[in-house]
């Protein structure tokens, strides 16, 4: 998939928020071997990393582009690499992934996978949109089927509930899991199309090619048929936030 690092940074506070709260459901331990699977440009992967005072932590994103942007710091590396294929020889006190794992499918066997990077002691934190049902979503979906002949994008999202049995089949000891809307003030209703050409729309972009331009302007119209084309908007956003410590 192709990513746009200026596109997906032009909400860059908004899409911060929900990293910080995830972060801050981690708990700190002296040396920590942190993973970021999915770290984008790597901006808040360095921020993670120094609020751990982490001993190592190691970035993984299958974008270049992004991680053309990816900054150094002492202890912190980045590497290309995809979420669905990633091992290690070692295991990690930190598993952390921000607004990733939506796009990898087979939850049930990606959080068992993930488990087994986990050290004995070690903790997952994982922060994952929730917004399908909106209408930006659902939109982007039927207009890319009908007028396209293309399948609508599903995220592989699990019910919430489902993630706490899942954790606690999988060992974990404690956990923290909730459905957290975060509400966005956009300028005005057409900020929702930018907003979604920096995430969702990106798989409609590959599959579409040089239609895109196209797929973008029908979904505009039909979107603010829906939403209306109000001064300011008001864009609710659902996301999954969990935790969880063996």
């Amino acid at each position: 998939m192709s990513w746009n690092p200026d596109q997906y940074e032009r909400f860059r506070a908004e899409r911060a928020q929900p990293f910080h709260d995830l972060a801050s459901l981690v708990e700190t331990r002296p040396a920590m071997r942190v993973v970021d699977l999915g770290c984008g440009t790597g901006e808040l992967t360095r921020q993670l990393h120094e609020k751990l005072g982490a001993a190592e932590t190691l970035g993984i994103d299958s974008s270049e582009s992004m991680l053309a942007k990816a900054p150094a710091s002492d202890g912190l590396r980045f590497e290309r690499a995809n979420i669905e294929t990633f091992t290690s020889d070692q295991s990690f006190d930190l598993v952390f992934s921000n607004a990733a794992l939506h796009w990898v499918p087979n939850h049930e066997t990606l959080f068992a996978r993930l488990t087994s990077l986990i050290a004995e002691d070690g903790q997952l934190a994982v922060q994952m949109p929730a917004n399908d049902d909106h209408a930006s979503h659902r939109i982007a979906g039927e207009v890319a089927e009908r007028s396209f002949g293309i399948a609508p994008r599903v995220h592989d999202v699990l019910a919430v509930a489902r993630y706490a049995e899942l954790l606690h089949e999988l060992g974990f000891a404690r956990q923290h899991i909730r459905l957290q809307i975060y509400g966005h003030l956009l300028d005005e209703t057409r900020g929702v199309v930018e907003w979604v050409k920096g995430t969702l729309l990106t798989d409609y972009q590959r599959r579409l090619g040089d239609r895109y331009p196209k797929f973008v302007e029908e979904y505009t119209t039909r979107l603010l048929e829906v939403l209306g084309d109000r001064r300011p908007y008001f864009y609710t956003y659902k996301r999954v936030l969990l935790w969880a410590s063996r």
